[in-house]
């Protein structure tokens, strides 16, 4: 599965002398890859190049879109945040999946299991219900979404239903 870490260390690796990348879904089916080389610059060279090897060798279902780094400001990109280690191990698997997630997620959130529903493969969009055994608190939910974020694919989103 393509995630943001997952593509993000797979760029870095082939493209060791770009220091700055960010890689984002801004809508579904889509990535931006945010670089920056060490003068600050994304020449057209590297850009053409990345957009060829994202097209090529990152997650085939998202269509990618290459601007320098100084776009995340203009583009309001969140900021990454810290996550746990499990959630970061898990993103990074080239072998994830469903049941890799669910686990991920249940083993950070054992008040309750979650489990996939649904994939809308036209709205990129991935259902998921939570059945908690008490009612979660609001930056609870925040915490999973982001942590969900992490663990699906590049141009997909998601939705929890909590019960």
């Amino acid at each position: 599965m393509g995630t943001r870490l997952l593509s993000e260390q797979l760029v870095k690796n082939r493209f060791p002398h770009l220091k700055y990348i960010r890689i984002y879904t801004p809508d579904k089916h889509k990535a931006t890859i945010y670089a920056w080389n060490d003068d600050l610059r994304l020449p057209d060279k590297d850009a053409l190049s990345l957009q060829h090897y994202a097209s090529g060798y990152l997650y085939p279902y998202v269509s990618y879109q290459v601007k320098a780094y100084h776009y995340v400001q203009q583009d309001q990109v969140p900021i990454p945040q810290e996550l746990p280690a499990a959630v970061i191990q898990t993103a990074k698997r080239r072998n994830l999946n469903q049941y890799g997630i669910i686990e991920t997620t249940n083993r950070l959130f054992p008040c309750g299991r979650l489990s996939f529903i649904r994939y809308d493969a036209a709205e990129s969009l991935i259902h998921f219900d939570f059945h908690a055994a008490r009612k979660l608190q609001d930056r609870e939910k925040e915490l999973m979404y982001q942590y969900l974020y992490e663990m699906i694919p590049l141009g997909a989103y998601c939705e929890v239903t909590f019960h």
